[in-house]
Protein backbone atom coordinates (compact mmCIF):
# COMPACT_ATOMS: atom_id res chain seq x y z
CA UNK A 1 0.00 0.00 0.00
CA UNK A 2 3.09 2.59 0.05
CA UNK A 3 2.84 3.99 -3.10
CA UNK A 4 6.62 4.85 -3.93
CA UNK A 5 7.83 8.00 -4.78
CA UNK A 6 7.42 9.97 -8.31
CA UNK A 7 4.64 6.65 -9.04
CA UNK A 8 1.72 9.25 -9.55
CA UNK A 9 1.61 12.29 -11.52
CA UNK A 10 1.95 15.52 -9.55
CA UNK A 11 -1.51 16.66 -10.06
CA UNK A 12 -3.08 13.16 -8.97
CA UNK A 13 -0.71 13.35 -5.66
CA UNK A 14 -2.24 16.47 -5.06
CA UNK A 15 -5.51 15.53 -5.64
CA UNK A 16 -5.48 13.26 -2.96
CA UNK A 17 -3.68 15.19 -0.66
CA UNK A 18 -6.43 17.90 -0.87
CA UNK A 19 -9.15 15.09 -0.32
CA UNK A 20 -7.67 14.05 2.48
CA UNK A 21 -7.39 16.91 4.27
CA UNK A 22 -10.50 18.02 5.53
CA UNK A 23 -10.65 14.30 7.31
CA UNK A 24 -7.44 15.38 9.26
CA UNK A 25 -8.39 18.30 10.12
CA UNK A 26 -11.32 17.05 11.87
CA UNK A 27 -9.68 14.31 13.57
CA UNK A 28 -6.97 16.37 14.62
CA UNK A 29 -10.09 18.30 15.98
CA UNK A 30 -11.32 15.23 17.55
CA UNK A 31 -8.15 14.26 19.15
CA UNK A 32 -7.71 17.35 20.47
CA UNK A 33 -10.99 17.40 22.09
CA UNK A 34 -11.15 14.14 23.62
CA UNK A 35 -7.66 14.58 25.22
CA UNK A 36 -9.03 17.09 27.11
CA UNK A 37 -12.29 15.53 28.31
CA UNK A 38 -11.14 12.21 28.34
CA UNK A 39 -7.22 12.50 29.39
CA UNK A 40 -7.40 8.28 30.12
CA UNK A 41 -8.05 8.10 25.96
CA UNK A 42 -4.31 9.50 25.05
CA UNK A 43 -2.32 6.69 26.45
CA UNK A 44 -4.62 4.24 23.89
CA UNK A 45 -4.12 6.81 21.11
CA UNK A 46 -0.68 6.48 21.47
CA UNK A 47 -0.90 2.72 21.82
CA UNK A 48 -3.12 2.38 18.68
CA UNK A 49 -0.17 4.64 16.84
CA UNK A 50 2.70 2.11 17.59
CA UNK A 51 0.55 -0.20 16.76
CA UNK A 52 -0.27 0.61 13.25
CA UNK A 53 3.42 1.84 12.87
CA UNK A 54 4.97 -1.77 13.69
CA UNK A 55 1.66 -3.56 11.60
CA UNK A 56 1.71 -1.38 8.43
CA UNK A 57 5.89 -1.73 8.58
CA UNK A 58 5.96 -5.45 7.68
CA UNK A 59 6.08 -3.99 3.83
CA UNK A 60 6.22 -7.51 0.79
CA UNK A 61 6.91 -5.64 -2.35
CA UNK A 62 4.35 -6.44 -5.21
CA UNK A 63 6.40 -5.69 -8.39
CA UNK A 64 3.64 -5.35 -11.05
CA UNK A 65 1.69 -2.15 -8.94
CA UNK A 66 5.09 -0.58 -7.79
CA UNK A 67 3.71 -0.61 -4.49
CA UNK A 68 3.71 -3.12 -1.37
CA UNK A 69 1.35 -4.85 0.27
CA UNK A 70 1.03 -5.48 3.99
CA UNK A 71 -1.31 -5.26 7.51
CA UNK A 72 -2.62 -1.84 8.26
CA UNK A 73 -4.00 -2.22 11.54
CA UNK A 74 -6.94 0.36 11.03
CA UNK A 75 -9.92 -1.30 11.33
CA UNK A 76 -8.51 -2.37 14.68
CA UNK A 77 -7.76 0.93 15.90
CA UNK A 78 -10.79 2.59 14.12
CA UNK A 79 -13.00 0.39 16.59
CA UNK A 80 -10.89 1.64 19.76
CA UNK A 81 -10.50 5.19 19.10
CA UNK A 82 -12.48 6.07 16.21
CA UNK A 83 -11.81 6.71 12.56
CA UNK A 84 -11.18 10.68 12.35
CA UNK A 85 -8.51 10.23 14.87
CA UNK A 86 -7.32 6.92 13.32
CA UNK A 87 -7.30 8.82 10.20
CA UNK A 88 -4.77 11.19 11.79
CA UNK A 89 -2.48 8.77 13.38
CA UNK A 90 -2.48 6.63 10.43
CA UNK A 91 -1.25 9.89 8.35
CA UNK A 92 1.64 10.55 10.83
CA UNK A 93 2.95 7.03 10.86
CA UNK A 94 2.85 6.85 6.94
CA UNK A 95 5.16 9.96 7.50
CA UNK A 96 7.42 8.43 9.41
CA UNK A 97 7.30 5.21 7.39
CA UNK A 98 8.01 7.86 4.24
CA UNK A 99 11.36 9.49 6.12
CA UNK A 100 12.83 7.13 8.12
CA UNK A 101 11.82 3.31 6.38
CA UNK A 102 11.41 4.33 2.40
CA UNK A 103 8.22 3.36 2.54
CA UNK A 104 6.17 5.51 0.34
CA UNK A 105 6.95 8.59 -0.94
CA UNK A 106 6.55 12.41 0.17
CA UNK A 107 4.92 13.23 -2.95
CA UNK A 108 2.57 10.08 -2.76
CA UNK A 109 1.84 10.19 1.28
CA UNK A 110 -1.94 12.17 0.74
CA UNK A 111 -2.88 9.46 -1.56
CA UNK A 112 -1.50 6.59 0.95
CA UNK A 113 -3.60 8.50 3.43
CA UNK A 114 -6.04 8.33 2.02
CA UNK A 115 -6.35 5.10 1.01
CA UNK A 116 -5.77 3.18 4.47
CA UNK A 117 -6.23 5.99 7.04
CA UNK A 118 -9.45 7.13 5.28
CA UNK A 119 -10.96 4.14 3.07
CA UNK A 120 -9.34 1.87 4.69
CA UNK A 121 -10.01 2.85 8.63
CA UNK A 122 -13.83 3.96 7.30
CA UNK A 123 -14.89 1.07 5.67
CA UNK A 124 -13.51 -1.17 8.60
CA UNK A 125 -15.41 0.42 11.16
CA UNK A 126 -18.74 0.89 8.82
CA UNK A 127 -18.07 -3.27 9.04
CA UNK A 128 -18.20 -3.46 12.64
CA UNK A 129 -20.62 -1.15 13.06
CA UNK A 130 -23.20 -3.02 10.85
CA UNK A 131 -22.08 -6.09 12.75
CA UNK A 132 -23.40 -4.47 15.91
CA UNK A 133 -26.31 -3.12 14.48
CA UNK A 134 -27.58 -6.41 13.02
CA UNK A 135 -27.27 -8.20 16.93
CA UNK A 136 -23.45 -10.54 15.70
CA UNK A 137 -21.53 -11.50 18.45
CA UNK A 138 -19.00 -8.96 19.33
CA UNK A 139 -15.82 -11.05 17.65
CA UNK A 140 -17.16 -10.84 14.38
CA UNK A 141 -17.71 -7.46 14.06
CA UNK A 142 -14.22 -7.30 15.02
CA UNK A 143 -12.97 -9.51 12.36
CA UNK A 144 -14.62 -8.05 9.90
CA UNK A 145 -13.30 -4.48 10.62
CA UNK A 146 -9.67 -6.00 10.54
CA UNK A 147 -10.17 -8.02 7.26
CA UNK A 148 -12.62 -5.19 5.55
CA UNK A 149 -10.01 -2.05 6.28
CA UNK A 150 -7.58 -4.02 5.10
CA UNK A 151 -8.97 -4.97 1.69
CA UNK A 152 -10.80 -2.03 1.44
CA UNK A 153 -7.17 0.19 1.34
CA UNK A 154 -6.00 -2.09 -1.37
CA UNK A 155 -9.11 -1.48 -3.55
CA UNK A 156 -8.90 2.45 -3.08
CA UNK A 157 -4.88 2.27 -3.51
CA UNK A 158 -5.78 0.38 -6.97
CA UNK A 159 -8.54 3.25 -7.75
CA UNK A 160 -5.70 6.03 -7.23
CA UNK A 161 -3.41 4.18 -9.09
CA UNK A 162 -5.73 3.37 -12.20
CA UNK A 163 -7.52 6.94 -12.13
CA UNK A 164 -4.08 8.26 -12.43
CA UNK A 165 -2.32 5.76 -14.97
CA UNK A 166 -4.50 4.06 -17.14
CA UNK A 167 -3.77 5.68 -20.01
CA UNK A 168 -6.16 4.47 -23.14
CA UNK A 169 -7.10 1.02 -20.93
CA UNK A 170 -10.66 0.94 -19.39
CA UNK A 171 -9.96 2.10 -15.66
CA UNK A 172 -11.96 -0.74 -14.41
CA UNK A 173 -10.06 -2.84 -16.10
CA UNK A 174 -6.13 -1.13 -14.85
CA UNK A 175 -8.16 -1.36 -11.39
CA UNK A 176 -9.12 -5.34 -11.58
CA UNK A 177 -5.55 -5.71 -12.55
CA UNK A 178 -4.07 -4.00 -10.03
CA UNK A 179 -6.13 -5.43 -7.40
CA UNK A 180 -5.79 -8.67 -8.44
CA UNK A 181 -2.54 -8.23 -7.97
CA UNK A 182 -2.81 -8.04 -4.16
CA UNK A 183 -4.73 -10.65 -3.57
CA UNK A 184 -2.14 -13.51 -3.53
CA UNK A 185 -0.96 -11.52 -0.43
CA UNK A 186 -3.40 -9.62 0.66
CA UNK A 187 -6.06 -12.35 1.38
CA UNK A 188 -3.64 -14.09 4.25
CA UNK A 189 -2.75 -10.85 5.49
CA UNK A 190 -6.35 -9.89 6.01
CA UNK A 191 -6.94 -13.15 7.95
CA UNK A 192 -3.89 -11.91 10.10
CA UNK A 193 -5.62 -8.52 10.89
CA UNK A 194 -8.69 -10.30 11.73
CA UNK A 195 -6.88 -12.11 14.08
CA UNK A 196 -5.08 -9.55 15.52
CA UNK A 197 -8.06 -7.39 15.75
CA UNK A 198 -10.04 -9.89 17.62
CA UNK A 199 -7.42 -10.64 19.95
CA UNK A 200 -7.03 -6.63 21.20
CA UNK A 201 -10.94 -6.72 21.53
CA UNK A 202 -11.34 -9.94 23.21
CA UNK A 203 -8.35 -8.82 25.25
CA UNK A 204 -9.90 -5.46 26.42
CA UNK A 205 -13.57 -6.66 26.85
CA UNK A 206 -12.15 -9.63 28.59
CA UNK A 207 -9.46 -8.42 30.82
CA UNK A 208 -9.80 -4.21 31.36
CA UNK A 209 -13.60 -3.99 31.09
CA UNK A 210 -12.91 -0.76 32.58
CA UNK A 211 -10.71 0.69 29.33
CA UNK A 212 -13.58 -1.32 26.99
CA UNK A 213 -16.24 0.66 28.62
CA UNK A 214 -14.37 4.28 28.25
CA UNK A 215 -13.69 2.90 24.35
CA UNK A 216 -17.48 2.24 24.03
CA UNK A 217 -17.43 -1.89 24.17
CA UNK A 218 -20.20 -3.86 25.28
CA UNK A 219 -18.65 -4.81 28.45
CA UNK A 220 -21.16 -7.20 29.88
CA UNK A 221 -20.19 -9.73 26.46
CA UNK A 222 -16.65 -11.79 26.77
CA UNK A 223 -15.80 -11.51 23.56
CA UNK A 224 -15.18 -15.51 22.41
CA UNK A 225 -15.69 -16.97 19.19
CA UNK A 226 -19.01 -18.73 19.10
CA UNK A 227 -20.53 -16.49 22.27
CA UNK A 228 -23.13 -14.19 21.56
CA UNK A 229 -22.49 -10.30 22.94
Amino acid sequence: MHLSEGILPLSWAAANTAAAVPFLVKGTRDIKRRAETEPAIKPMMGLMGAAVFVISALAIPVPIAGTSAHPTGVGMAAILIKPFPTAVITGIVLLFQALFLAHGGLTTWGANTLNMGIIGTFAGYGAFIACRKLGTPLWIGAALAGAVGDLATYGGTALTMSLALHGDRSIWDVWATIFVAFMPTQIPLAALESVLTVGMVNFLVGRRPDIAGRLGLPVPAIMEVGDAS
